[in-house]
This record gives C-alpha cells, sequence and structure tokens, in this order.
C-alpha cells in the first residue's frame, strides 16, 4: 500500500485545499492511504475521513504542531492537542496512542534541541518533497545514527504534490496492521521533489490569511526569484 502521511488542506494557515480535493487526487494517483497533518488542528483529517466512503482507502487522522523547538507531528490522533510545548505535546500524542514523527528536522528545528528528545520519537521524516537533498539526506543520517525508524511524505500544500513523498507498507487495508508495521520499520521510502516555487506561493497563502500583508510582498519577491533561478538553471 502507498501512503503519503505528511500534507495541508484549508485548516492549515497556509493551504487552500479542501479535503475533498485531496482524497480524489490521492486515489486519483494511486494512493491507498494519506495522513492529513494540518497545522495546529486535526479538522482537515476529521471532515475527509467522513467523506472518504471507500474502505479500501484510508484517512490517519493527523496534525503538525508547532512548539517551541519546531514542528512535532502526531498520527493516529482522536483528540486536538492544544499544548506548544514539546513535551507536553509528545505526552498528548501517546496518551491518545498515537505515533511521534520528527518531520523536516532541518528545516525549522534546532537539531540541538531535538537531540534531548529523539528518545520519545517513533519516527523521523526522512524523506520530505518540500525539501531539498542535501536536508533529506541529513535527517536520514540522524535516523540512522539514532538507530531510528523513518517515514516519507510529501509535505503537500497543493494538489500537484500529493503523493510526490510515498511510504510503502506491504499489508491489506488494515489500519492496525498499517500502525504496527510503521513502528517495526517495515517500510520502504519513494519521492519525487516539489518544485521550489510551491513554497512562496502557500507562504504568501498565509499572508493572505493572516493579512500580513508586508509578508505577502516578501513572498511575491521569493517567488519571481525562484522562477528567475529556475530560468538560470536551465
Amino acid at each position: 500500500m502507498n501512503f503519503d502521511f505528511h500534507m495541508h488542506s484549508k485548516y492549515s494557515f497556509d493551504s487552500i485545499l479542501e479535503p475533498k480535493k485531496i482524497i480524489k487526487v490521492a486515489k486519483k494517483k494511486g494512493l491507498d492511504g494519506v495522513a492529513i497533518t494540518d497545522h495546529n488542528t486535526i479538522k482537515g483529517s476529521l471532515e475527509a475521513k467522513k467523506i472518504n466512503n471507500n474502505p479500501n482507502f484510508l484517512v490517519i487522522t493527523g496534525s503538525e504542531i508547532n512548539t517551541e523547538i519546531g514542528d512535532i507531528t502526531g498520527l493516529f490522533l482522536n483528540e486536538e492537542i492544544k499544548s506548544r510545548s514539546s513535551m507536553e505535546v509528545i505526552d498528548k500524542i501517546h496518551e491518545q496512542g498515537g505515533i511521534v514523527v520528527l518531520p523536516h528536522p532541518y528545516r525549522g528545528h534546532e537539531v540541538d534541541e531535538l537531540r534531548k528528545i529523539l528518545d520519545r520519537i517513533e519516527l523521523i521524516e526522512v524523506f520530505n518533497a518540500r525539501n531539498n537533498e542535501l536536508q533529506n539526506r541529513k535527517a536520514d543520517e540522524l535516523a540512522t545514527s539514532y538507530e531510528m525508524h523513518t517515514i516519507a511524505g510529501s509535505d503537500a500544500h497543493f494538489s500537484s504534490e500529493i503523493g510526490l513523498g510515498r511510504t510503502i507498507i506491504k499489508t491489506e487495508c488494515d489500519i492496525k496492521d498499517v500502525r504496527v508495521k510503521m513502528l517495526k520499520g517495515d517500510v520502504a521510502i519513494v519521492g519525487v521533489y516539489s518544485p521550489a516555487y510551491l513554497q512562496p506561493l502557500s507562504q504568501m497563502i498565509r499572508a493572505v490569511k493572516t493579512k500580513n500583508y508586508k509578508n505577502m510582498v516578501f513572498q511575491l519577491y521569493n517567488l519571481i526569484n525562484s522562477f528567475r533561478e529556475k530560468g538560470d538553471s536551465t
């Protein structure tokens, strides 16, 4: 089964994707399941679960939660997590029977601080389609050095990104078995990188939603530069 364990819907501040659209595109791209991991909320995945009417397609409830040391993702959740303290977030995920994932450790994190909590984390995201190759390679080296199991995800904010990062698990459509095999590290990881211009574009969405017009201008500048760099490389 092919899973994308990291994506964002309209309930994140930097995406406008409808959960219904996510499910439709994921199925069209041959995915067997997704985890919608909106920033600081499980609303997107709960809505997707209600929409999904295919028993052979799994929707895993998740959230990417901002903490003082960077984002921490919880999978297999059933309640919102209000805390923004890393230790408390991890506790709350575990109390729900969830799995703690460290997403993109070399983007938006203080790695020295992360090392203090690695013994309380189950999985490290070693392929994120929005990372660059160096960031993903260093994440893989971190997981290897601490003998930790791994996961992949697209970090999709737009429909074109869905499925770019995939975690492949040999299983039937059994969510309990999926969870067990994730914790055992019985997975394979494949991925294709997302176009660089989509990152400033999603930050522009964030600026619009939060009415941060100064940041909107800055992200427009970044967007133009990303196209310029793409043109120079070709």
